[in-house]
């Protein structure tokens, strides 16, 4: 019998031939890192070699991360069993192959974006950033460069963009500021601010505020192993996600991407550092721009320096685009249907992207596979792609289908994960900030609009006590010689009492406020 596992090979089991082993067919862990692919029609068996895959990697030591579309990843908690339905095939598989049927569950940890099916997963609009968060909006050229000003301005200012009402609330202020932003950073067009707002709109209705907050998930979290060695795998609930196609492969485009920038360059490990899974990975291409095409291609090609292996499953390898094909060097081909011309045309594609085997026709093959069965390339020593194989899928250890909700409960009990995921952080950021700068604003104005009004109202009364002083009329007295020099009597009276009126009313309150109602009014001047 073979065994799935051979440490000292470095390889895993994937499925063979027959007893006599001729055909076997393993995953050597050291080129697991140059990446791979499961394509096939729907029904053809992609689900059990993803499981299988996932399973033999884990046994290896290595986490995983995939999504359960379906709901039927799930059954990898917990082990297989004699008295399902799928056991006598199994069996009969197995003897096939040459291997023992071994029934055993894996460390899984459940994650969801809802927090219903597994632990919350956040990130913060700061950590996917401006590029990821357009393509997530589907946002225009014009529309990306406010959103990339926008995150500018937070990044200088010091305001943390952690969900969806930070974003929001910045943008509003973007919208405010336009004219004075404008002329450092370019045009901030409000119609394309109140665009953007309107895109948060719709995706904060689909849910999305469920993704962006605190904590955020980190990667150590999901490059874990449990207490016997077995590298966990992380599942992620998208059944629900799957309703917001762009939403789904966003988040896991940044997932990517942050295996990518956080993971330090480790060459040629011995077996990868995580495996990623990318199902219905037609959803990450369909109508995407050329540039996030491109960031996807440069991750794919650099990430395996990482000691990342990341696995695309799709109904076609028409889905993905050449750039990236060319970099997954290990392959599982299910069955394609060729009904129309166009069918037939991709079925030839596709058989052009395995090496020859002189004992088939590839094409007429990868028609004829039955369900579990595959035309299979794997990576050989120093790298080489593997000769064609029809190849029948090892089955899996754990169970095929759903897990029931108490049992997923008891899984998800049992994580770490629910004391630090599953309470939402609030903070302090830029929606708080920007509320607490507009609120002081506010109260200055008000305040300097106060002493304003109190200011006018000093000087209004001392000029009241100044036309008062005007209006005295002292009582005529006895006429008294002209001094020299001129001047008349009347006047030097009338000088002398507004002297001592104004004297008498700077000793009073009057007077007091007379004198803060002119320099007030001075120093408000300058």
């Amino acid at each position: 019998m073979a065994e799935v596992l051979d440490q000292q090979a470095g390889t895993i089991f994937v499925g063979g031939g027959g007893p006599d082993h001729a055909a076997a067919q393993t995953l050597l862990l050291k080129y697991a890192n140059r990446h791979g692919m499961i394509a096939g029609a729907t029904g053809t068996g992609k689900t059990v070699t993803l499981q299988t895959l996932a399973e033999g990697l884990s046994m290896a030591g290595v986490p995983v991360f995939l999504s359960d579309v379906k709901g039927d990843l799930a059954g990898l908690s917990r082990p297989g069993s004699a008295e399902a339905k799928p056991h006598e095939a199994f069996l009969t598989r197995a003897r096939q192959i040459g291997i023992d049927l071994d029934y055993q569950g894996f460390p899984v940890t459940f994650w969801d974006v809802w927090g219903e099916q597994g632990h919350p997963v956040r990130t913060t609009p700061a950590e996917m950033g401006p590029l990821l968060l357009s393509r997530l909006l589907g946002l225009t050229d014009v529309q990306e460069g406010v959103m990339n000003i926008a995150f500018r301005v937070a990044d200088e200012q010091g305001l943390a963009l952690l969900d969806l009402k930070d974003l929001q609330a910045m943008l509003v202020w973007v919208g405010q500021s336009a004219t004075q932003l404008s002329l450092e950073y370019g045009n901030v067009s409000t119609a394309s601010v109140g665009a953007i707002q309107r895109a948060l709109l719709v995706l904060e209705n689909q849910g999305g505020q469920n993704l962006f907050g605190e904590p955020a998930l980190q990667l150590s979290d999901i490059l874990r192993q449990d207490a016997s060695g077995k590298g966990v795998i992380n599942i992620l609930a998208a059944d629900r996600l799957m309703q917001s196609p762009r939403l789904y492969a966003t988040f896991l485009l940044w997932l990517l991407s942050e295996l990518f920038e956080q993971l330090p360059e480790v060459g040629d490990p011995d077996r990868p550092r995580i495996a990623f899974f990318f199902d219905e990975s037609h959803l990450l291409f369909a109508d995407a721009p050329k540039a996030l095409v491109d960031k996807v291609e440069q991750v794919a090609r650099l990430i395996r320096s990482k000691g990342v292996s990341v696995w695309f499953i799709s109904q076609n390898p028409a889905d993905i685009p050449e750039d990236v094909l060319g970099q997954l060097g290990n392959r599982a081909q299910h069955a394609l249907r060729a009904f129309t011309a166009k069918d037939q045309k991709a079925l030839r594609l596709a058989a052009q992207n395995y090496r020859p085997n002189p004992d088939f026709d590839i094409a007429e093959a990868i028609q004829s596979v039955g369900t579990g069965e595959a035309v299979t390339s794997l990576l050989e020593a120093k790298g080489v792609p593997g000769i064609a194989q029809r190849t029948l899928i090892r089955p899996p250890f754990s169970r095929m289908g759903p897990v029931s909700a108490a049992e997923r409960a008891e899984t998800m009990n049992a994580s770490p994960m629910g004391l630090k995921y599953g309470a939402r952080l609030e903070r302090d950021s830029a929606q708080e900030i920007l509320a607490k700068r507009a609120e002081e604003a506010a109260r200055a104005s008000a305040e300097a609009e106060a002493r304003a009004k109190a200011d006018d109202g000093l000087f209004d009364l001392g000029r009241e006590e100044y036309r008062n002083a005007r209006r005295y009329q002292p009582p005529r007295e006895a006429a008294t010689p002209r001094r020299s020099g001129g001047g008349s009597s009347r006047g030097d009276s009338i000088a002398e009492t507004f002297g001592k009126s104004l004297a008498r009313q700077l000793g009073t309150r009057s007077g007091q406020a007379l004198v803060r109602g002119v320099l007030g009014s001075l120093f408000r001047g300058r």
